[in-house]
């Protein structure tokens, strides 16, 4: 395996790693505040709008090639 290729998967599982940490703290959050489904739903959304707009960015460099 070269550097490059580990440096490729590393980076991707660890993204993915502090991703579904993140989701973990929010639902963490949800529960500890007694918020409901409601305000576990406002949760999701409001702080998982950064993490949506990082994936999208990422998906989207990919798509149009811009990550060379």
């Amino acid at each position: 395996m070269s550097f490059e290729t580990f440096e490729e998967y590393s980076l991707v599982l660890g993204i993915g790693g502090l991703i579904l940490f993140m989701v973990f703290i929010v639902w963490d959050l949800a529960k500890e505040s007694k918020a409901g489904r409601f305000g576990t739903f406002i949760l999701f959304i409001a702080l998982g709008l950064g993490l949506l707009g990082f994936v999208f960015k990422t998906v989207l460099v990919e798509i149009m090639g811009l990550g060379q």
